[in-house]
């Protein structure tokens, strides 16, 4: 289990172990550059939350994501008010609804 204390440790730490891609989050999917994720297609295999001081807007998460043909990525993402907009099947994926 690695355990990282800022976001940017948690993006470097998994850098390291090979999430080289950067995937954006759709409703439906996750997309980088052209290629497309859909719900089925990926398993999350770690997760680090990050809560700000002060200021609830500052709540992220870092994904390290797999596909089932062996690309490794990362997604960044808000929580909470942030999540706003993902389709109830992507939340349950995204295991967000264990707030």
């Amino acid at each position: 289990m690695f355990t990282y204390d800022t976001i940017t440790e948690a993006v470097n730490g998994l850098r390291k172990r090979g999430y080289e891609l950067d995937f954006n989050l759709e409703e439906n999917c996750l997309v980088c550059h052209d290629d497309r994720l859909n719900i089925e297609d990926f398993e999350i295999t770690e997760l680090h939350r990050f809560e700000g001081d002060t200021d609830p807007s500052d709540q992220a998460v870092v994904y390290a994501v797999e596909s089932n043909d062996g690309k490794k990525g990362i997604l960044v993402s808000g929580y909470g008010i942030s999540a706003e907009g993902m389709s109830a099947e992507m939340v349950k994926k995204l295991h967000l609804d264990r707030n």
